[in-house]
């Protein structure tokens, strides 16, 4: 009998036992398994095909522009540069790095890509002296270079994947050492395997069996893939058949180099607070502050070591254990020839080089991040932002925004048990131009809660008084600096039939009080009758020509009963600062697609200005705050030499404390309050302006210019009727004036006798009817 008839014999005999399980297979495979397949192969074809890594948008700060008279310090370009991902690493050669020499720096930048062009990579020598960069020059040729920026610290992210960070890379781009690196770790046969490595399966048991305990995997790139992709990481049979069945299927449809792709940009590299990474090229700024194409060979093996294990090969948390895997997998890219033996014996010389903090910032800084979103979602619909892969870039300052957080942490500890219930808020622009450079909106830095900087709309209370002054001093005919202002009391009937009898801080009257003065020392009676005598009209329409609303009609308003945001206010003082320019303030410089392609610009245009030399006028009056007014306390201090202009501000019952100065490059506006309103027991002077006062204290600025601006002249004038006289006259005050405007003859102190003797008047201690109070006094 031939062995096919015995076979057949033997199957007829067997058939009574086996035909029950027959069935039951051939059920099992097209009644489950074909079905089964077939759902899960529409699920890796649909997540696979429809794949597009959530690339977030990224929020940066500005470059940090470099230039010789450019103010700058050792500290805040330190801070600029830690805060940006660069290392000091003592030799300032490799991308992202810089060694100090003294007060000379040197920098390898890695050149950036924004909505203004950007700059190429390049290493330069910064010379810093007196407060300011003495020196820029090309750290190779030795050149001088007129301007140069570094490229911009990542602040923040946002829409796309909210708790993830990407950075979507080609395979073309990634460095070969890491493709051939990670196949050589990882999966040696990932370019012959179907999914899934029998072979390999059998090593790691074999070698698991023989160790007791698990030394080896043997997982694929492609399980490994499928595993953060679609599966959970519970250690059940299901799973682990699940994820072979996948890799098979998704082996079957894509190629090996899309498959290594979607890899290299999904793996879990580690954890900043609630904030995963995900992908070599994210990992390469997480620990290194630089990008995957500029990482040494040291750097690629650490990274493809972590993928055995993020958390404990942590090389922050654990670098012992992160420098021996490092270099066992050096020793690996030796084995399979990708380095040669004095390549890895360098590289295992080296040490790990991971910079301190996580360069992968979550929304670092949610005061002024509000301020962003506001601006953008006005030009951009919430689809386009859901979709992400944007680049923000920002007008935000690190220097400015972290010294602004420290002075009111430090002023907060100074006040002690005071501050407890305590709360602050800060601006910071530049005063030229209106760009945003900090914004803080409480007194714990990167509060996510409510946001005082845009939303805590307070009384004001005396830093609106400079305003009524500019509306004053645009008629030059009329009032001076040194013009006489009535600080006599003052009663006006309310409609309620009770009387508004508003006092000054000192509960003092002064008589005929300059103008000048009366503005340093904020008084409130000849401040209220100026306003009075200009109309309150005038100076109403005044301030809602910046978009102010719902602008208080009552003389109050003339003493600060306005509610408004520290922004709002900052948005008024820039007016002044910007030398009476409207300028809006803005947060964002420019939005950048995902090929590198400006879709949007935001960019100021000034105009001519308005009311120029009046505001030069008032900035020359609040010059004298600062110096001998409310705000002395920057006169007697170390900030002199800043020249600053300034304004405090209490509202009544000392509730809210409030200061906004300004130098000739920053301003700043601070508040601090309580959120349940109470009484705080804190003036202008002694909350607000104390932060304030260190802010500059570390800040580098340009002082605002001591002389009288263009346009204004130095005169000496008799306060009692505005007109020249000699110096050395009785009362005599010396003032800016707008040239021109007075008549250049000098009256001299015998008319000035003659007036006094029979009662001269002058214009500004006239009286004129106003609408009646409709709310509280407002005190200094």
């Amino acid at each position: 009998m031939d062995l096919l008839t015995r076979t057949r014999s033997f199957a007829r005999a067997c058939w009574p036992w086996l035909r029950i399980p027959f069935w039951i297979g051939i059920g099992l495979l097209f009644g489950f398994v074909l079905p089964y397949t077939l759902v899960l192969n529409k699920r890796v074809q649909d997540r696979f095909n429809d794949l597009v890594f959530a690339v977030p948008t990224r929020v940066y700060a500005r470059p940090l522009p470099l230039a010789a008279d450019t103010p700058m310090t050792p500290a805040a370009l330190e801070l600029e540069l830690t805060f940006a991902g660069y290392s000091e690493d003592g030799h300032g050669e490799v991308a992202n790095s810089w060694m100090k020499q003294g007060t000379r720096y040197t920098i390898s930048s890695r050149g950036y890509a924004g909505p203004d062009g950007g700059e190429l990579p390049k290493r330069i020598r910064v010379t810093l002296g007196n407060g300011n960069v003495q020196s820029v020059q090309d750290a190779s040729s030795g050149k001088s270079i007129a301007l140069t920026h570094l490229d911009p610290a990542r602040i923040a992210t946002l829409y796309g994947a909210s708790q993830e960070e990407r950075r979507f890379v080609r395979l073309a781009d990634v460095p070969p050492l890491l493709v051939g690196g990670l196949q050589a770790v990882e999966d040696r046969d990932f370019k012959h395997h179907i999914g899934v490595d029998f072979s390999a399966i059998l090593r790691a048991a074999f070698a698991n069996l023989r160790a007791g305990h698990t030394v080896q995997g043997g997982s694929t790139l492609t399980q490994q893939l499928v595993r953060n992709l679609f599966l959970s990481r519970d250690q059940n049979f299901t799973r682990k058949i699940n994820e072979a069945l996948m890799s098979m299927l998704l082996e079957a449809h894509y190629g090996k180099d899309r498959i290594l792709e979607a890899y290299v940009n999904d793996v879990f590299l580690g954890q900043q607070g609630d904030q995963a990474v995900h992908g070599f090229a994210a990992g390469a700024e997480f620990y290194f502050g630089r990008r995957l194409e500029d990482l040494r060979p040291q750097e690629i093996a650490l990274l493809v070591g972590m993928v055995k294990g993020p958390s404990y090969y942590d090389p922050r948390r654990a670098p012992a254990r992160a420098l021996a895997r490092r270099n066992l997998v050096l020793q690996e890219f030796a084995n399979t020839g990708l380095l040669s033996a004095a390549q890895v014996s360098a590289a295992q010389a080296a040490p790990l080089d991971v910079v301190s903090n996580g360069q992968l910032p979550h929304n670092r800084f949610p005061a002024f991040m509000q301020l962003v979103r506001t601006q953008i979602t006005a030009d951009f619909d919430d689809e386009t932002l859901r979709q992400g892969n944007l680049s923000v870039f920002t007008t935000l300052d690190p220097a400015a925004q972290l010294y602004t957080e420290q002075a009111i942490t430090g002023t907060m500890k100074a006040l002690g048990k005071r501050a407890d219930a305590l709360q602050a808020a800060a601006v910071v622009t530049d005063a030229q131009t209106g760009s945003v450079l900090a914004v803080v909106g409480s007194k714990i830095p990167g509060d996510q809660g409510f946001n005082r900087a845009l939303d805590a709309r307070r009384p004001v209370g005396s830093t609106i008084k400079p305003f009524v002054y500019l509306v004053a001093l645009t008629q030059p005919e009329r009032w001076n600096l040194a013009s006489l202002l009535d600080d006599s009391p003052i009663s006006m009937r309310q409609p309620d039939g009770s009387l508004w009898t508003p006092q000054n801080d000192d509960n003092q009257s002064h008589g005929q009080v300059p103008m000048v003065d009366a503005l340093a020392q904020s008084w409130n009676l000849a401040s209220i009758r100026l306003g009075l005598a200009v109309g309150l009209p005038r100076i109403k329409s005044f301030l809602e020509s910046f978009g102010l609303s719902n602008v208080n009609p009552g003389p109050s308003l003339l003493i600060g009963a306005l509610d408004l945001s520290p922004l709002q206010l900052a948005q008024l003082y820039q007016y002044l600062a910007a030398d009476g320019h409207a300028l809006p303030l803005v947060a964002v410089r420019g939005v950048v697609d995902g090929n590198g392609r400006t879709i949007k610009r935001y960019q100021v245009q000034a105009g001519n200005g308005e009311y120029q030399d009046a505001v030069h006028l008032t900035t020359w009056a609040m010059q004298q705050v600062a110096l001998h007014g409310t705000a002395s306390a920057i006169g007697n201090s170390g900030l002199a030499w800043l020249h600053a202009a300034g304004k405090t501000g209490t509202s009544n019952d000392t509730r809210d404390s409030w200061f906004a100065g300004f130098t000739g490059e920053h301003l700043a506006v601070f508040w601090m309050g309580r959120d349940d309103n109470k009484s705080t027991g804190l003036f202008g002077a002694t909350g607000a302006l104390r932060a304030w006062r260190e802010l500059f204290a570390k800040l580098p600025t340009k002082p605002l210019a001591a002389a009288p601006a263009a346009g204004l002249e130095m005169a000496w004038i008799n306060p009692a009727d505005g007109k020249r006289t000699d110096p050395q006259c009785d009362g005599a005050r010396q003032v800016p004036v707008i040239a021109g405007t007075l008549s250049s003859d000098t009256e001299g102190c015998f008319w000035q006798g003659v007036q006094s003797l029979f009662g001269g008047g002058h214009p500004a201690t006239g009286s004129s009817a106003a609408p009646a109070a409709t709310d509280t006094p407002i005190r200094n």
